[in-house]
């Protein structure tokens, strides 16, 4: 009875049927879009403050960064793990609990959101201090910091909703949420940052603006799910349900609390070791922040691709259609590798005209910059297999493993990298660690993608 349940779904469902080629494209185009008009909050934002307020903004903006990655954590955290808890169980044919997972997600993320706001306002300074800001750097973080907190619990409503969106089958609908936010945040950066000269101000308050005017429309869409009619019950915590969205969606809100992790560690050690380098404190801190918000950028579309995958992996692997399950994960990976190939000659060909984008500096500042992108983002060419991989293995419910591979590059390699390497090579240590980091965590995912596909569901399909 429940294989005859799983097959009518299937049939009916566009997920289990539809070219799967074809499935990719439609959910990854918005679905990577939503995600560069998140990166594109943070990088309107540094493009205006460093063209406008100077090297100490962009740094500030640095230091304020952990903040913003553990907003984007809860996200993924339940937007990712609600939507694959969503989309299985409508592939496993139970319509009637699938509302939950919705319900719950979106409960558990505007919670946190305002959470995270009560912290921010209350230790924001000792948090900033903590994050790695130099005395010069401090004022401007503060100033930026104490206005965006105010938009944490929408940023986390947009996003989630996104993805809680794209699971219902609506990805254009998930694009235009962010989109909408993300220019109106463009156009409010120029105006208050140029026109009304409010500096730092000026671009959080655009910042928050625009946050809020996404999740306004996320929320209108949410309440009109058209796959499974949301009840209000499905809005009522269940400790059950609350598990499962956050078992499946660890791997992801994880990566992003590492990667926060390695930011403050970065901050910290670039703040040291740059204090005993020709460069000193402050250009370190402002040039990684920049490149930061670049890898974010690129990894939009890394990102975006493991987002398009996860619900036709969910379902198909909920159906138990194997071949389609891997099938998209192959045709995700090739798309995934063109796109990483490209950013690699991007970062490597043309570094110095990428970060005069962001304003212009020193020549000392300069040099550094163009040096650090080089050598830090080199194995960028590889760096789409592991995210999309972690996604996948946590997509078909086996989070455990979607959990380790996504802490490979931030914990397990990375963080330790950038600690003992700077011993042996100062400052320069800190860009070696990055390329090395992303060689063993594209090694480490290959190998257990490879035993995935091996196993005797796939039937000997070929990877």
């Amino acid at each position: 009875m429940i294989m005859e349940t799983q097959s009518i779904e299937s049939a009916g469902n566009p997920l289990g049927t539809e070219k799967v080629s074809k499935l990719l494209v439609r959910f990854s185009i918005p679905s990577i879009i939503a995600m560069l008009v998140t990166g594109l909050y943070n990088i309107a934002d540094q493009i205006f403050i460093g063209n406008f307020v100077g090297e100490l903004g962009n740094a500030a903006t640095n230091i304020a960064f952990p903040l913003s990655i553990m907003c984007t954590s809860a996200s993924l955290l339940f937007g990712i793990g609600g939507a694959a808890a969503f989309n299985l169980t409508m592939g496993a044919g139970k319509p009637k609990e699938a509302g939950k997972y919705v319900g719950n997600s979106f409960i558990c993320g505007t919670s946190v959101g305002i959470i995270l706001f009560l912290i921010s306002q209350i230790f924001l300074e000792p948090l900033l201090r903590f994050f790695g800001s130099t005395e010069n750097i401090l004022p401007y973080a503060m100033e930026y910091t104490r206005i965006t907190s105010f938009g944490f619990p929408f940023l986390i409503l947009s996003i989630c909703g996104g993805h809680l969106i794209r699971a219902d089958g609506k990805p254009a609908v998930a694009m235009t949420c962010n989109l909408t936010g993300a220019i109106l945040n463009v156009i409010l950066d120029a105006l208050f940052v140029i026109v009304f000269r409010w500096g730092m101000k000026g671009a959080a308050a655009a910042t928050v603006i625009g946050q809020v005017t996404a999740a306004s429309i996320a929320c209108f869409h949410i309440f009109r799910f058209k796959t499974v009619k949301l009840l209000p019950s499905d809005f009522k915590i269940q400790v059950r349900t609350v598990g499962r969205i956050a078992n499946l969606g660890m791997s992801n809100g994880l990566n992003q609390i590492a990667m926060m992790f390695v930011q403050i560690v970065l901050n910290n050690s670039l703040k040291h070791y740059g204090s005993l380098s020709p460069y000193g404190a402050d250009i370190p801190i402002a040039v990684v922040g920049i490149s930061t918000k670049l890898a974010q950028l690129y990894f939009s579309f890394c990102i975006g691709l493991s987002h398009a995958l996860q619900p036709i992996a969910s379902f198909n692997y909920g159906a138990k259609n194997y071949s389609r399950t891997q099938e998209a994960y192959r045709k995700a990976r090739n798309a995934g590798v063109c796109i990483s190939v490209f950013a690699f000659l991007m970062f490597q060909i043309f570094p110095k005209q990428i970060i005069l984008l962001f304003g212009k500096g020193s020549e000392l500042y300069i040099k550094f910059a163009v040096r650090y992108l080089r050598i830090y983002m080199f194995c960028t060419f590889v760096n789409n297999i592991q995210p999309l991989t972690s996604t996948f293995f946590s997509s078909i419910g086996k989070p455990k493993t979607g959990l380790f591979l996504s802490l490979t590059r931030q914990i397990i390699f990375l963080l330790p990298l950038i600690v003992i390497l700077p011993l042996i090579w100062g400052i320069d240590g800190m860009m070696y660690a990055g390329c090395i980091a992303d060689a063993l965590a594209f090694i480490t995912a290959t190998i257990f993608i490879l035993k995935e596909f091996s196993g005797a569901e796939y039937k000997g399909e070929k990877l």
